[in-house]
């Protein structure tokens, strides 16, 4: 090998040392650090470098430490660069975020946990109210239908299409409890339309088959009711809604009362007074489809639910 190729090797082998020799210089650098007060006064005093590197070689030698030349030449200059020293990251925001990064684990779970909740409240509240809300349109179109599948004439056909109106008014202006009653309202509505039933004066021992009132606009006169009660065509007995003229309020009762002239209420009560059974107890029969029933005696129509 010539010359030239001796240079070139030597350079690369100092431009890159080998891991031994990097180790080794860290540990003089370390030494060094550690005999602060040597270094010191060696390196602030010129001249005085050699006898540093001298001091050094002792040391290792004292140690059975062979340590060349160039490596105390490399952990010199090191310490002189300030190499092998952990110089902290600044305090910028990729390091703030790093350390976010690094601490996930403590606080990751809060977060996971409330972001978890925050979603279970979102999810709750879509399926509790956002999206029965959005049903609505649909729930009243079809509850709509069906009351029409059953109604059987003009009258049940335009109560039904009232009550779809005001629901539909209700949605326009987002009112959605009211357009809420709308949907029950037709279905309530729907199921008193299906109803079929006879309706007949209460014939029970211990039971009023008939009462009269007293109108609060007039002291004078009496108002006739025959208490009566829905039968369908099994026997079985029924709760239908009835609209009190009293209250004007509507509930769903297995008894109320017919209001009749003073002639009728006489004729029935006679009838039950004889043998104590009402012979002719049909009042009026409800067909399915029929908003009112037909009555078979003479009656306003009015009802009242309490006596």
């Amino acid at each position: 090998m010539n010359n030239a190729s001796a240079s070139v090797a030597d350079a690369n082998v100092h431009e890159r040392p080998p891991l031994d020799d990097v180790m080794l210089a860290m540990d003089v650098v370390d030494t060094l650090r550690r005999r602060e007060r040597l270094v010191e006064r060696e390196l602030d005093e010129a001249g005085r470098e050699e006898d540093l590197k001298s001091r050094l070689r002792r040391i290792y030698e004292q140690q059975g430490i062979d340590v060349p030349d160039h490596v105390i030449d490399q952990a010199v200059a090191a310490l002189n660069e300030d190499r092998f020293t952990y110089k902290p990251a600044g305090s910028g925001v990729a390091r703030r975020l790093a350390l976010l990064y690094v601490s996930r684990g403590r606080w990751g779970k809060w977060v996971g946990g409330g972001i978890g909740a925050a979603l279970l409240a979102a999810v709750v509240n879509y399926f509790a109210f956002v999206a029965p809300d959005r049903a609505l349109p649909g729930q009243l179109a079809q509850q709509f239908q069906s009351v029409l599948a059953i109604a059987a004439d003009d009258d049940a056909r335009n109560a039904a299409q009232q009550i779809l109106n005001q629901g539909q008014a209700a949605l326009a202006r987002d009112d959605t409890d009211a357009a809420k009653k709308a949907v029950e309202r037709l279905a309530q509505f729907g199921s008193a339309l299906a109803q079929e039933f006879v309706i007949q004066v209460v014939n029970r021992p211990g039971e009023r088959s008939g009462v009269w009132r007293i109108p609060d606009i007039n002291q004078n006169a009496r108002n006739y009711y025959l208490v009566v009660e829905a039968v369908n065509p099994g026997g079985e007995r029924l709760r239908v809604p009835v609209s009190s003229e009293e209250t004007g309020e509507t509930q769903v009762v297995d008894t109320w009362g017919v209001r009749v002239d003073e002639a009728t209420f006489d004729a029935v009560r006679r009838d039950k007074e004889d043998d104590g059974i009402i012979e002719n107890d049909r009042v009026g029969y409800k067909k399915r489809g029929h908003r009112d029933p037909d009555y078979d005696m003479p009656t306003s129509g009015g009802a009242i639910t309490q006596w």
